[in-house]
């Protein structure tokens, strides 16, 4: 006489509490509280200093901000760093991404490129935004130029990296299944080089943007960088202070609002259940 299996006895023990992954749904008030303690350790500086010209308080800066919104200034230059920013992060993590999954994936390609990329990796930003403002000229090719080969030795050492992680085992599953390249690569290089996109994107992101305003600090004539450059020389810190904070503002949003949740979901398929 065969054995019945119930419902009950097949089914996985329950995951004490204590061991669950916690809930995300406070990392919203988390947030917002950390950016309150922030504003009132500004404020309460300020009113140590008690000296606007060094240090504005934020009702100060605020004020500021919305004279340059209603008048139309800031958006226009806050977009035009915007352009830049966006234009140069996707050049440089396409770019970067084939070259370092190339390198990762072909040990002797690496060892010939492997120079090169260490050279691009510790040249500095500024000696790079120099020559190609020298060589191309004042111009918008050489900003995004500049800022793209900036961030590009970056993301191709990341993604050299999880290029080289890549699991035998898998790779051997796809050739017994017959997977076709697109395949193999949706399916299975994707999913293992998701935590690495995000990592670049994540760094990429906040590195691209400095450099953009000093690009647009040394040679163009809009973008956030250039009007901090024409209130730094006016000695108008108020003014500096909220070009600043509306960029770093725009830069909150788009990583915690996209790169995290991006991050959140390329990592969690190589967590265990």
């Amino acid at each position: 006489m065969q054995q019945r299996v119930t419902v009950a006895e097949t089914a996985p023990p329950a995951v004490p509490a204590a061991l669950r992954p916690p809930r995300r749904s406070g990392r919203g008030p988390i947030f917002l509280a950390s950016l309150a303690a922030l504003v009132a350790l500004w404020w309460g500086l300020a009113i140590l200093k008690a000296d606007p010209q060094v240090l504005p308080d934020p009702p100060s800066v605020l004020a500021v901000f919305w004279d340059e919104t209603l008048s139309g200034r800031l958006p226009h230059h806050l977009l035009a760093t915007l352009r830049r920013v966006a234009i140069a992060f996707v050049l440089a993590m396409a770019i970067g991404s084939v070259i370092g999954v190339a390198l990762g994936r072909n040990r002797t390609l690496d060892m010939i490129a492997d120079a090169w990329v260490t050279v691009f990796l510790n040249l500095p930003a500024l000696v790079l935004i120099v020559l190609c403002y020298l060589w191309i000229g004042l111009n918008e090719t050489a900003a995004i130029l500049a800022v793209t080969l900036n961030k590009t030795a970056m993301v191709i050492v990341t993604l050299r990296e999880g290029a080289r992680t890549f699991d035998p085992t898998l790779r051997d599953m796809t050739r017994a299944f017959g997977f076709s390249r697109w395949k193999r690569f949706r399916h299975v290089m994707l999913p293992e080089l998701a935590p690495f996109l995000a990592t670049a994107a994540r760094n990429g992101l906040a590195v691209i943007w400095k450099i953009v305003l000093v690009v647009e600090f040394l040679g163009r004539s809009d973008g956030i960088g250039f009007r901090i450059h024409m209130h730094f020389q006016l000695f108008q810190t108020a003014h500096v202070m909220a070009y600043a904070l509306a960029f770093v503002a725009v830069m909150l949003a788009v990583d915690y609002l996209a790169i995290q949740p991006f991050e959140r979901r390329a990592r969690a398929w190589r967590k265990s259940p």
